[in-house]
């Protein structure tokens, strides 16, 4: 297997803790954490009722509501999390 050289030239997150790198950054640097009492959906039947939700995401930020209706909400956070890393990197199409 031949070794290749990877290059990251921009970054993107969605995640708990915030809606881009600034936010994430922030948060972590200051000891914040995303974790809390989820209450996205009822928790009743689980032994567990926390865990890191995002909040405040709005996938009309990234794309089309047509696009968005066609896919999970997790493909939403990666998509828009790629969408800021080739902003980040000063890419264009």
């Amino acid at each position: 297997m031949s070794k290749r050289r990877v290059v990251v030239t921009g970054l993107g997150v969605v995640s708990p803790v915030g809606l881009d790198l600034a936010e994430n950054w922030r948060n972590i640097t200051a000891g914040n954490s995303g974790i809390a009492l989820l209450d996205e959906f009822d928790t009743e039947p689980f032994a567990v009722r926390i865990g890191g939700a995002v909040k405040g995401f709005n996938v009309s930020d990234y794309m089309s509501p047509k696009d968005a209706r066609k896919m999970d909400t997790f493909i939403h956070y990666g998509f828009a999390a790629a969408k800021q890393a080739i902003d980040d990197a000063g890419l264009t199409a």
